[in-house]
């Protein structure tokens, strides 16, 4: 009985995780752990990648501010920023407004990025938002 229990929870849990993946425009692959990049950031010999924010505000250190990209403007900004790039560039992207599965600015952002044939992007996993995933943990913010 509970080896049939087992196995009905993990097999949601598998579809639910395969669900979330088609769902998206981004794979798991692409989700950069906050801690990860803190530790490119506060390393100058590792190769820096170009940091978007794409919320309402920015904070993170070098992160160009894009604006909400839920708002057509802000698409079109970073549309413009992105012509500038090679396709492979690092690319991050992140928002932390509000818990990362109820943002409105993150698809948005990843759309353009997969439509524009980017090869080297990340989406920043801020579960619950900036100020508790980054700031709060003592990652470099712009002064």
């Amino acid at each position: 009985m509970k080896t049939k229990l087992l196995l009905l929870i993990i097999t949601i849990i598998a579809i639910a995780s395969y669900a979330f993946q088609i769902n998206e425009p981004w794979t798991r692959k692409q989700l950069m752990e906050p801690a990860v990049l803190a530790n490119i950031l506060n390393n100058p010999a590792e190769k820096q990648p170009i940091l978007f924010s794409i919320g309402p505000g920015g904070g993170i250190k070098s992160s160009l501010d894009i604006g909400q990209t839920k708002e057509k403007e802000n698409i079109e900004k970073l549309r413009k920023q992105l012509n500038n790039l090679s396709r492979d560039t690092m690319i991050v992207i992140y928002c932390g407004c509000c818990p990362f599965k109820d943002c409105p600015n993150i698809r948005p952002a990843f759309q353009l990025l997969n439509e524009m044939k980017f090869t080297n992007t990340r989406l920043l996993d801020l579960s619950k938002n900036l100020k508790a995933d980054w700031i709060d943990k003592g990652y470099p913010i712009n002064n």
